[in-house]
């Protein structure tokens, strides 16, 4: 019997929000999504708005720093038959902290969101994925990711883990097929959120000055149809206008 392919995503928030967004383009490359989030309410009108479309969804509450609930996430699609072809780790929790400022829970919690969450998704990706010696695993990082910048030290902290985290499993999973990539977003996503809650800064960077969720999905897609002779394991994406 041929498994129907599927993609996996956590971290879908909000409709003008990255994980939306690559749940809304898998689906309509053809692949059924499963998209988790703590968000109910926000999961419901994704994925209503996927079927809108003539694309497929189901939905499962999660939160990420849960090893049970991610393990209930793919434990969901594969009894559903699906093969996972595409899972992505898309949770991205920033809290600003200056260092003498901050407390041991605030730099545990963004270390757990960030890095330890992605540890329990990409070992139950890799899972779901060994036995077709085939399968994309995303993590979206941050400029974070490369350098520490007060406030967000411990972000940067949590951000770098789990690049290091993307690099161990690229090296160890590679030879058995799977494709693990670590995204680098350098810059502002023009989403709902930075629209919230920085409305002047997204104003000030103009035409084209932030990154757009088209065309950073588009992107993964490109990498996730890569031939396996010359795969990319990181890679940054930031706008034309963003100095670097």
């Amino acid at each position: 019997m041929v498994q129907k392919c599927s993609a996996v995503i956590i971290g879908v928030g909000p409709e003008q929000g990255l994980g939306a967004s690559l749940a809304k383009f898998f689906s309509g490359k053809g692949l059924h999504v499963f998209i988790a989030g703590r968000s109910e309410d926000k999961l419901h009108n994704i994925a209503e708005k996927i079927r809108q479309a003539g694309g497929s969804a189901g939905i499962v509450l999660a939160d990420a720093t849960a090893e049970r609930d991610v393990a209930h996430l793919f434990k969901m699609a594969q009894l559903d038959g699906y093969s996972v072809d595409i899972a992505a780790y898309n949770v991205d929790s920033n809290i600003p902290s200056p260092l003498l400022e901050m407390d041991a829970d605030t730099f545990s919690k963004l270390w757990q969101q960030n890095c330890l969450g992605a540890f329990f998704f990409g070992k139950e990706a890799v899972n779901a994925m060994k036995s077709q010696h085939r399968g994309t695993l995303f993590f979206t990082g941050a400029t974070a990711s490369l350098r520490a910048k007060p406030p967000f030290t411990a972000f940067a902290s949590a951000k770098a883990g789990l690049r290091a985290l993307a690099q161990g499993m690229a090296r160890e999973f590679s030879p058995q097929g799977i494709h693990v990539v670590h995204t680098i977003i350098d810059g502002v996503i023009e989403g709902e959120r930075a629209k919230n809650q920085f409305p002047d800064y997204v104003k000030a960077k103009g035409k084209d000055g932030l990154l757009q969720l088209d065309a950073i999905v588009e992107t993964y897609w490109a990498i996730h149809k890569q031939h396996p002779s010359a795969w990319t394991h990181e890679l940054d994406l930031r706008p034309f206008k963003e100095p670097f």
